[in-house]
């Protein structure tokens, strides 16, 4: 089988929810275009020039790469268009280490492409109740540059362009501050009819509790939050606060041995597509 791959513009947006939609997953008008603005879109099309497979690579300085939104349209399923798609736009990564957010069905391509494992990812739907009063505060313009340092550290690399997105993207950002430093900082953001916590970065786990309490109480109503495996004792929390978990999926890396930063008080991605 023959496909032309090659990079992807806003233009082709209908192709690339219609191809979502062929695969049972949502037409998230929204997140594919912070996707197009922030990250490089490769399609695949077929002998007649139809959209067939996509795969999403955002980099973040020289440090990481997040690989995402790898889809095949299901007549081209098994035909080893997925593994064409991955290789071509990891051949573009130039970072250190490239991550991505593996579905069951999904790992055993990364594995044979040298992806391995690093931890299990949750999914946890519901009402999370928090303090009666907020403990955190919205942010502010002034707050930019300690977010922005804060990220860095947590995070192992640059995300400017992302964090000035979530400005805008965000329906509210909340900042949790300790005397004149801020510890952690949160984000709620609408997704369809679904309101989305993310990223949660924070200095421990009773910060990033703060802020998860204190977005959901914002947010009135709902809310997914993917949290990282490695905080058990907060995941906990979340659930006995009311949220159920609903589905899991894998962060794996290539490239390095590790992931860049202090995972540790990584808490929460924005989206798995975007880390």
């Amino acid at each position: 089988m023959t496909w032309g791959i090659g990079v992807l513009t806003v233009d082709d947006l209908p192709g690339c929810l219609a191809l979502a939609q062929d695969r049972g997953w949502p037409a998230e008008d929204g997140k594919w275009r912070l996707l197009f603005e922030l990250g490089t879109v490769f399609g695949a099309r077929n002998t007649r020039g139809e959209l067939v497979g996509t795969a999403v690579l955002t980099r973040y300085g020289n440090s990481l790469s997040v690989l995402s939104m790898v889809l095949v349209a299901a007549r081209h399923g098994g035909q080893g268009l997925g593994r064409r798609l991955v290789t071509h736009a990891l051949a573009g990564a130039r970072t250190r280490t490239v991550a991505l957010f593996a579905t069951e069905s999904g790992r055993p391509l990364y594995e044979k492409l040298g992806f391995t494992a690093v931890e299990a990812l949750h999914t946890y739907i519901g009402t999370i109740s928090g303090h009666p009063e907020p403990r955190s505060r919205p942010a502010l313009p002034e707050d930019i540059a300690a977010i922005r340092a804060l990220d860095t550290a947590i995070v192992g690399a640059p995300r400017e362009a992302l964090l000035q997105r979530l400005l805008l993207f965000a329906t509210q950002l909340q900042v949790l501050q300790h005397g004149n430093d801020i510890v952690g900082y949160g984000a709620v953001w609408r997704n369809l009819d679904q309101l989305m916590i993310g990223p949660v970065l924070a200095t421990d786990r009773h910060a990033a509790a703060t802020l998860i309490g204190d977005l959901a109480g914002g947010a009135d109503g709902s809310v997914r939050i993917d949290l990282l495996d490695h905080d058990r004792r907060l995941r906990e929390w979340v659930q006995d606060a009311g949220a159920t978990l609903r589905s899991s999926t894998t962060l794996m890396i290539s490239g390095s041995p590790s992931l860049p930063g202090d995972r540790s008080r990584w808490y929460s991605p924005m989206m798995q597509a975007l880390g």
